[in-house]
């Protein structure tokens, strides 16, 4: 595993309430993944890029992800959370990347949220 994957695993997916996550570099358009079986294809890449480029719109018609259609709980310039069902994805924004997780039924979406804004906390403290 690679230092990133390893920083995502420790801090995400080890709270047990984070089922997956990524670290997107919104330039480059590319993902680094926790745990390493987890994939994203490069469509879905683009659809977490462009998420934040219209938050008004993302606010009123969610968006489609991982073929299925997500409601949008909150959108603004730095995250956006959204759920489907008993499931849902968090996603933080900072310079230069974009931190995802998605947590499942049985999770607490809010230590999903609180460890993901935490991250990225530290992330655009160290402006990574």
């Amino acid at each position: 595993m690679s230092q990133i994957q390893n920083l995502l695993y420790d801090s995400l997916i080890k709270t047990q309430h984070v089922e997956s996550a990524a670290l997107i570099k919104i330039k480059e358009g590319v993902a680094f993944t926790s745990p390493p079986r987890f994939h994203l294809q490069p469509q879905s890449i683009h659809v977490i890029i462009d998420a934040f480029k219209n938050t008004p719109a993302l606010r009123r018609d969610g968006f489609t992800f991982w073929e299925k259609n997500y409601t949008c709980v909150r959108a603004d310039r730095n995250s956006i959370y959204a759920k489907c069902d008993n499931e849902g994805v968090v996603m933080v924004k900072t310079k230069s990347n974009i931190l995802l997780a998605s947590y499942r039924e049985g999770m607490y979406p809010s230590v999903c949220v609180e460890a993901v804004e935490k991250l990225g906390c530290y992330f655009r403290e160290k402006e990574v």
